[in-house]
């Protein structure tokens, strides 16, 4: 039979190619769950009040070579300039083997955060690079692996400052020359710490106030170099600690501020070999001294020792802190950038200390060069400097012929500054001489007597990236063979599915990541002139469109840069709200007990009172004590965060009667929108009744996890609190007066195009079924697993949403085996494991998401129920569960080929256990690692050479 145009254009559709299980598999599926359609399970599952059961007005699905070629023709209306502006944010030249095999790699862009160390042996070591690099350059002895941007790890500085200080007072300095994104973070993070904030000339400030914290940037905004130690000192002497916002390529050539006597250093790694991107994703850093390390906010990577006594790297303990310390933590952070404080690493480790010192001199030589030339004219810039100059002018008319060169510089008033840069060229001077003096520098001539503008009393000559890896990989095939090596030595979606529960590990489309890397994406300034970036503007306002439709909400931003950051904006919009209508005085939190841990942690960093709510034995908010709590606090009550599908992966039934509570008792309701995967298409947060959500685009809209970020968290909101979405001081994105939550106006604009191209290729009839596929794909395994490993909460009909926990807590009563050795031993057989004891300590979460074919599920499955057989010979009393399989894992190549194998199991059984491990082995890269020696034993630094060379690390 001819098949009809319209079936022909039906096999272009991406929703085939993004669905892991086909329409035969899906209906197998189906009649396993008793189920005829994947809207009876949709009708079956979800409560009938909460159902959306409309159109989405996405439109229809787009394929994929039309989404590409039209989202090519807005990239092209982005026009990309010669961008001096600086201000934190620098062209830089990504070296292409990292590029290729890096940022384009998804081997390294689908991995998962690594809290599963064995697997996670080659991010682990590039982050450990990173935190190398840091401390070289800072001067410094403990670095974290990254943070989301300068400006926010500058107000994390601010609140380690304020608790880690001797002085009892309240005000926290920050000095004139802070790049101004930077000071508009502090601002809205130090309202509601109750920190005043004092901006003007740092050494006066600080003689004028009890302060407990100062910010100091080191080289300043304008360029000028500063030596910080007379502040340094004075703030010492009043029992204040000192934070300085720094740039690593300038601290190839000055002396580090940990040298001057800093207690934290802060700052940007993006001019190592990350792209601008409009203002992200990049790797900031944070440093400090050794006293501080274990109030250090976000993730450190650690050195221990495996169960064979060899060196392994993991997470430490603190890196988690706002899971375990809930309301009482001092940081929501969760999300890094360990994708680019990866690449960043990597560029170290390519140029290693001379070649960034050369990229250094080259670029301080430059800016010498141009001052000269200026100065020449009769203009005058700024005596000292690193690649930054700054004076007074005309701008008008320099803006007028800057233009026509297509060159951007920094205006503010008469004021006109310039950042040169790693691509700056000696022909990028002399136009530069040109357009602002009208005659063209002789670059050859002037480079013969041009002064330095570094002052000699603070030029670097303490040595860094002395450690043999900084010094080996310089050639290309070189550093080629070393990033696979680490990259073979992690797990990502490329070996298989990874079905962590909360974190929707879905496909990330090469089609989709292709723009990341388009220039008119890539090279685009955060504060290049708005004719430059009408491409940019045009997607994020139709991506905002097509959010606030799936969502039920009116209005989209797009500043925050990771989920826990839309929380921390989510709950800024209600509290200004508050404010509006009189009621600051509302700051209350209500939090069910089985709340994401950033939940209590982002409440408390707005000021509120965390109160907790109970929930049933079914995992339901309990709807009594809710509403008793909602009553006693009914004079204060600012908000309730909750997450649906609940954090126990059930639809509840009475969400809707939770909203009501809580608005009758004036609080707004905050819906996290971590499980969004279950809802879009099929419910929609702003009909639900809530009023703000965060959308995590690096789940539910499919933006990768990096290893460990980037993330992105917009957050929609009624049109009640649109007035009162974040703004921005550089590059205003609204008419609000609220204050900017990231240092760019649009958060890591650069993958957005990601988000983008998901949402117009699956179309809102793929968005839906993507949707159902997700929760038919965990009701299926469910189902399978159900006889053998408990379903810990489900809902009507015995259904569960987009996910599901199984209760291991039986098993390890009866046997001693616990989740930790389900999870290792899973390892064994090509998987990474579920989320360990989230929400429900001694359980297993699991989310498949709607990607997995059903191939992957049924292997997952099988691996489960093979794990189930290796525990039931425990509990007939053939082994004992020290010396099993279990206990033991994960097992690793030297485990097949020691000579004295005296375990109670077979090596076969060890790696081989199933026939699919013979076809396709993925090696852990270590055995279990000793979490409680890293503890006790906190190092946090590149190794001796000698305990890389066990696993060859770096040779």
């Amino acid at each position: 039979m001819t098949k009809s145009l319209h079936d022909l254009l039906q096999q272009d559709d991406f929703t085939r190619r993004h669905l892991g299980p086909n329409d035969a598999e899906i209906g197998v599926m189906l009649g396993e769950l008793g189920v005829s359609s994947l809207d009876e399970l949709t009708e079956t599952t979800l409560p009938e009040r909460i159902r959306f059961d409309g159109d989405l007005k996405v439109g229809p699905a787009v394929p994929e070579a039309k989404a590409l070629a039209d989202l090519r023709a807005l990239a092209q209306r982005n026009r990309v300039a010669r961008n001096f502006i600086g201000t934190g944010y620098y062209g830089t030249h990504t070296p292409p083997v990292i590029l290729r095999n890096i940022l384009e790699n998804p081997g390294w862009y689908t991995a998962y955060t690594p809290y599963q160390a064995e697997i996670s042996q080659g991010r682990l070591e590039m982050l450990l690079n990173f935190q190398q690099v840091v401390m070289d350059l800072t001067g410094l002895p403990v670095a974290n692996a990254s943070l989301l941007d300068e400006a926010t790890a500058a107000a994390e500085g601010m609140t380690l400052a304020k608790r880690s200080a001797k002085s009892r007072g309240n005000v926290f300095v920050v000095s004139s020359d802070v790049h101004p994104q930077t000071l508009d973070v502090i601002r809205t993070r130090a309202e509601y710490f109750g920190f005043e904030i004092v901006v003007g000339d740092a050494q006066a400030e600080v003689a004028a106030h009890d302060a407990f914290g100062v910010l100091l940037q080191y080289p300043g905004t304008h360029g000028d170099v500063r030596d910080p130690r007379v502040v340094i000192e004075a703030a010492h002497a009043k029992g204040a600690l000192v934070v300085v916002a720094s740039d690593l390529l300038a601290l190839t050539v000055l002396t580090p501020p940990g040298e001057l006597g800093a207690d934290i250093v802060v700052g940007s790694a993006q001019r190592f070999g990350v792209p601008m991107g409009f203002g992200g994703p990049h790797a900031a850093f944070f440093a400090c001294r050794d006293e501080f390390k274990r109030s250090m906010p976000g993730r450190v990577i650690g050195v221990s020792k495996d169960t064979r006594g060899r060196t392994a790297l993991r997470m430490a303990m603190q890196t988690r802190e706002q899971h375990i310390r809930r309301e009482k933590a001092t940081s929501n952070i969760c999300t890094a950038q360990a994708l680019l404080a990866n690449m960043a690493a990597a560029f170290a480790v390519y140029h290693g200390p001379e070649g960034v010192r050369t990229i250094g001199e080259r670029v301080t030589r430059l800016t010498a060069i141009l001052a000269a030339a200026l100065r020449d004219a009769g203009v005058n810039v700024n005596d000292t400097f690193f690649d930054t100059l700054s004076f007074e002018g005309d701008a008008d008319a320099i803006r007028e012929r800057a233009l026509a060169r297509n060159v951007n510089l920094r205006y503010e008033g008469g004021r006109i500054t310039l950042s040169l840069d790693e691509t700056t060229t000696p022909d990028d001077v002399a136009d530069l001489a040109e357009i602002l003096t009208g005659k063209r520098a002789d670059v050859s001539a002037l480079d013969a007597r041009a002064a330095s503008g570094l002052p000699e009393a603070l030029r670097r000559r303490s040595a860094y990236l002395t450690h043999p890896v900084f010094n080996t990989h310089h050639s290309e095939h070189a550093m080629l063979r070393y990033l696979k090596l680490l990259e073979n030595r992690d797990y990502s979606l490329t070996h298989g599915m990874i079905p962590l529960g909360s974190c929707t590990m879905k496909l990330n489309a090469t089609t989709e990541m292709i723009p990341v890397t388009w220039p008119e994406f890539a090279n685009i300034h955060p504060f290049a002139p708005k004719d430059q970036t009408e491409g940019y503007a045009a997607m994020i306002a139709e991506l905002e469109g097509w959010l606030a439709d799936i969502t039920g909400y009116d209005a989209v931003s797009m500043q925050p840069n990771s989920g826990a950051q839309g929380e921390y904006a989510g709950l800024l919009v209600i509290r200004k709200y508050h404010e509006a209508r009189g009621e600051g005085h509302r700051d209350v939190c209500l939090i069910p007990s089985s709340a994401h841990g950033t939940n209590p942690a982002s409440a408390a960093m707005m000021g509120m009172q965390v109160v907790v709510v109970k929930t049933d034995d079914q995992g339901n908010i309990d709807l009594a004590d809710l509403t008793a709590k909602a009553e006693q606090h009914q004079e204060r009550l600012a908000a309730l965060m909750i997450t649906y599908p609940s954090t126990h992966g059930v639809y509840e039934e009475h969400v809707t009667d939770v909203c009501d509570v809580v608005h009758r008792f004036g609080g707004q309701v905050y819906m996290d929108g971590a499980n969004m995967n279950a809802q879009v298409g099929v419910a929609k947060p702003g009909l639900i009744g809530s009023d703000v959500s965060h959308l995590n685009l690096h789940k539910t809209f499919a933006i990768p996890h990096g290893g460990g970020g980037p993330g992105m968290g917009p957050i929609g909101v009624k049109a009640h609190l649109a007035p009162y979405l974040p703004n921005h001081a550089v590059r205003p994105v609204s008419g609000s007066t609220t204050g900017a939550v990231s240092a760019a106006p649009y958060g890591s604009g650069a993958i957005l195009p990601i988000s983008y191209l998901y949402v117009r290729m699956l179309g809102s009839a793929g968005l839906k079924k993507a949707t159902q596929v997700a929760i038919l794909n965990a009701n299926y395994v469910a189902k399978r697993l159900a006889g053998h490993f408990p379903v810990l909460y489900t809902g009507r009909n015995g259904r569960v949403a987009h996910e599901c926990i199984i209760d291991v807590r039986p098993l390890k009563a009866a046997t001693g085996v616990t989740e930790e050795d389900i999870a290792k031993r899973l390892m064994d057989y090509g998987f990474h494991a579920p989320t360990m004891s989230f929400p429900v300590p001694g359980t297993l979460m699991i989310e498949p998401t709607e990607s997995e074919p059903k191939e992957e599920l049924d292997r997952f499955v099988d691996a489960m129920l093979s794990v189930r057989r290796e525990i039931r010979e425990i509990e007939d009393g053939l082994m004992r569960a020290e010396d099993s399989a279990l206990r033991h894992a994960p097992h690793t190549q030297d485990d097949l080929v020691t000579a004295d194998w005296e375990r109670a199991y077979s090596r076969e059984q060890a790696v081989f256990p199933t026939r699919h491990q013979r076809a396709m082995k993925y090696w852990p890269a270590v055995n279990r690692v000793d979490n409680v020696y890293g503890d006790r034993n906190f190092f946090c630094s590149c190794p001796p050479t000698e305990e890389y060379a066990e696993f060859e690390f770096s040779q």
